[in-house]
C-alpha cells in the first residue's frame, strides 16, 4: 500500500483523512481502487463525480450513447455544449477537470457479453447506472461469472431501489437473479423515457451508490449485500428488504444453470444510460 501522498492529494482528501474509519490508509484504498460505471447518465453522474471526488484512483466509464438536450435534466456530469458527443468522453471531461489525481479510462462501446468479458475482469468493482432489463442482467450474471460485486441501482418516476450483489463470494450472499429469476416481459415495465423521471431522483440513489462502493473499497461498515434499499421521494420514506440467496437460482444456486454469458450473446441491446 503507497502511502506517499502529495501535498496537494493531503489538502485534497484532508476531510477524509481524518476520519478514524478512513485515514491515510483508507485514503490510498482509493487511489488504489479501479471501478466501472456503466452508464454515464442520471445515475452515472453523481457517482462518477464522488467517486472522482473521493479520489478512487481509476474510473471506468462506459456508454456508448450521444448526448441529447433532454438528458440535461438529470444527468449532471453533461453540459449544454456537448450535446451530440459520446457521453463517456463528455463525463470524463467532467472529472478530469474536477479531480486531476484520478484517472478515467473511457470506452465508447455498447455493454454487450464480449464487452462483459473484455471489461469486468480489469476492474474491481461493477455499478449499474443503466436503463433497460437486458444489460441488468448481462451485468448480473457477469459479475457472479467473473467474480466482481456489483452495485446495481434502478429509479423510475418518483422512486429508487439500490442493492449489493456479492454472490460470487458464496453463502449468505444472493445474487441478482435471487431477487428478480428472469426478465419481465418485454413492454411490462416502462422505463425512464417512456413513464418520465424527478431529475434529482437519480441524484440521490447515484449518491447512495457511490457510497456503497466507497465503503466496499475501505471495509467499513455494513453493505447492501442480502438487502434491497427502497425509496419513495414523495413520501420522503426509505425502507429495506431482506434479501435471501435461493437455493434454486438458475446463476447461484446449487444446481445452477447458467455458467457462461451465451444466453446474451444475441440479445439486442437498448441505449444504456437513463
Amino acid at each position: 500500500m503507497d502511502l506517499d501522498f502529495t501535498e496537494n492529494e493531503l489538502r485534497r482528501y484532508s476531510r477524509h483523512i481524518l476520519l478514524a474509519e478512513v485515514g491515510a490508509v483508507g485514503q490510498a484504498r482509493l487511489r488504489a481502487a479501479r471501478v466501472l460505471v456503466v452508464g454515464a447518465g442520471g445515475l452515472g453522474s453523481p457517482l462518477a463525480l464522488y467517486l472522482a471526488a473521493a479520489g478512487v484512483g481509476t474510473i471506468g466509464l462506459v456508454d456508448h450513447d450521444t448526448l441529447e438536450l433532454s438528458n440535461l435534466q438529470r444527468q449532471v456530469a453533461h453540459v449544454t455544449a456537448r450535446i451530440g458527443r459520446n457521453k463517456a468522453e463528455s463525463a470524463a471531461e467532467t472529472l478530469a477537470a474536477l479531480n486531476p489525481e484520478v484517472r478515467v479510462e473511457t470506452h465508447a462501446r455498447r455493454m454487450d457479453a464480449e464487452a462483459a468479458r473484455d471489461l469486468i475482469p480489469r476492474y474491481d468493482i461493477v455499478c449499474d447506472g443503466t436503463d433497460n432489463f437486458a444489460t441488468r442482467f448481462l451485468l448480473g450474471d457477469a459479475c457472479h461469472l467473473l467474480g466482481r460485486p456489483l452495485v446495481s441501482a434502478a429509479v423510475l418516476r418518483f422512486e429508487g431501489q439500490l442493492s449489493v450483489f456479492r454472490s460470487h463470494a458464496g453463502v449468505p450472499h444472493p445474487c441478482h437473479r435471487c431477487l428478480h429469476p428472469e426478465p419481465p416481459p418485454e413492454g411490462l415495465v416502462p422505463t425512464c423515457s417512456e413513464a418520465g423521471v424527478l431529475g434529482a431522483v437519480t441524484g440521490v440513489m447515484g449518491t447512495l451508490q457511490a457510497t456503497e462502493v466507497l465503503k466496499l473499497i475501505l471495509g467499513i461498515g455494513e453493505t447492501l449485500s442480502g438487502r434491497l434499499l427502497l425509496w419513495d421521494a414523495l413520501d420522503a420514506r426509505f425502507r429495506t428488504v431482506k434479501l435471501r440467496r435461493d437455493p434454486a437460482c438458475a446463476l447461484c444456486g446449487e444446481a445452477a444453470t447458467i455458467r457462461d454469458l451465451a444466453a446474451h450473446e444475441h440479445v439486442p441491446q437498448p441505449a444504456c444510460a437513463l
